[in-house]
């Protein structure tokens, strides 16, 4: 995190730098601060929307301070203070200064580059607390980033088919500030707005009865007979599909299967030099068949962490837990590769990848990622928001992504090249059935793997929790 925060930094620094030369060359007759007023719109949508999927609100447990003689306002204040210190807030600076500086060194009116940058520091706060209130409000719903993405698509497609031209007036409006700077004060008007809308909403929430109070929600129950086919996997696997069923962060799983089938849809259609030929169809496969896998594997045992001492304790096989993991992650690969059948429309090459991308996902990937389970040491907040939500997330879900499609893309790329289409097919399929058919002694080894990392899982979950 600390080095994708210093490449972003170094990314808005070479933006700031190089803004000002970029656009008198690209728009040698205007004035380069207009032109960037005129964007300034799509920057307030993008931060707002990349807040909201990667920016992490202060969490404060305020149960404890409710008995003390602390004032609520108090409480409130530093809370809402607290997110300003977001890095979020300080990036944009990062081009906002040296572009700034060059306006100062052109010799622009001291007054106008310290108006628009002030400005600019304002609307960075004002879209700080708006998506507090989105947030706060969009939490408790399912599939809670579709009103933001819904609402932002509506207003940048009434300015660009130009219906309502919101960069014109957003760059206008700017533009009359900095002519004016006495004009600052609406922009800080707003901001007061919105900090008294935190406010308010907090406060509401801010009392002992209401940080006290169990919500109650009814559990719908659903008949799982089914599962008992799989013998003594079954209960487990009834845990698993009630648990994907009943809480935000695992149906977040669910609902990406239907992002995952339409993925090849971005690149079928119409290929580009950069991702085609039928090296990038081995990705496209596996990606579509394992998207279930990726998304549910990369936290094995995570999901179970709340529990996870609870199940440790009773008499069950380790094996029979595992079992249950690995079945319904290879059921997901088969019923994707069911579902994407209708990609042979651009091809009977495409149909046979995703085929064997499904066999090698069941065969390989389906026990690498079981495997990287047993170095999992952060527990999952399951009632948390679902969608690009990286609580629990550690360097082993960024490395399994090396094994689970580099390597495969790798082998197939290189015998495609070297050999045939037909072999580099042949291969993946082959590496797929070689773990199928060693699929107990596999799981023998990866139970080796968690008896060993039994304990230490337990007490990493546990100060987790």
């Amino acid at each position: 995190m600390i080095f994708f925060g210093l490449y972003l930094s170094l990314i808005f620094l070479s933006l700031g730098v190089g803004l000002y030369p970029g656009l008198k060359k690209l728009y040698p007759d205007s004035d380069p601060l207009l032109v960037v007023n005129n964007f300034l719109f799509y920057w307030f949508i993008g931060d707002l929307i990349f807040r909201f999927f990667f920016q992490k609100l202060p969490v404060m447990d305020v149960k404890p301070l409710l008995t003390l003689p602390i004032k609520k306002n108090k409480i409130i204040n530093y809370v809402l203070g607290k997110s300003t210190l977001s890095f979020f807030n300080f990036l944009p600076l990062f081009a906002i200064v040296p572009f700034s500086a060059i306006l100062l060194y052109k010799q622009y009116e001291v007054s106008v580059v310290l108006t628009w940058a002030s400005i600019l520091i304002i609307a960075i706060l004002i879209i700080n607390f708006l998506n507090f209130i989105i947030e706060s409000k969009s939490a408790e719903t399912e599939l809670n980033f579709l009103p933001i993405l819904i609402i932002s698509s509506v207003l940048l497609g009434l300015d660009y088919f130009n219906l309502v031209s919101f960069s014109q007036l957003t760059g206008n409006a700017v533009n009359a500030i900095t002519a004016a700077p006495y004009l600052i004060s609406i922009p800080i008007a707003i901001l007061v707005l919105i900090y008294s809308l935190n406010f308010k909403s907090l406060k509401q929430k801010l009392s002992l009865d209401e940080a006290l109070k169990v919500k109650e929600t009814a559990v719908n129950s659903s008949n799982l007979e089914w599962t008992k086919k799989f013998g003594s996997a079954a209960p487990f696997l009834q845990l698993d599909l009630r648990l994907i069923w009943r809480n935000k962060r695992t149906k977040s799983s669910v609902w990406m299967l239907v992002m995952g089938l339409l993925y090849g849809l971005i690149f079928y259609p119409n290929p580009s030099p950069t991702f085609s030929g039928e090296f990038f169809y081995i990705f496209i496969g596996i990606f579509i068949t394992g998207i279930f896998l990726m998304n549910f594997g990369q936290f094995i045992p995570a999901w179970d962490s709340k529990y996870y001492k609870l199940l440790m304790s009773q008499n069950i096989k380790y094996k029979e837990y595992l079992k249950s993991k690995y079945v319904l992650m290879a059921a997901s690969c088969i019923i994707m590769f069911v579902l994407s059948i209708p990609y042979v429309y651009f091809g009977w090459k495409i149909l046979l990848v995703h085929f064997v991308a499904m066999i090698y996902n069941i065969g390989v990937n389906t026990y690498v990622l079981m495997y990287a389970g047993s170095y999992n040491r952060k527990a999952i907040e399951l009632d948390k928001k679902a969608a690009f939500n990286y609580q629990g997330t550690g360097a082993v879900q960024w490395l399994v992504g090396i094994p689970l499609m580099l390597v495969p893309m790798l082998i197939f790329a290189l015998l495609n090249w070297l050999v045939s289409f037909e072999v580099a097919t042949a291969t993946i399929a082959i590496l797929g059935i070689i773990g199928i058919v060693l699929h107990n002694k596999t799981i023998n080894l990866i139970v080796k793997k968690y008896k060993s990392a039994k304990h230490e899982m337990i007490s990493a979950f546990d100060q987790s929790n």
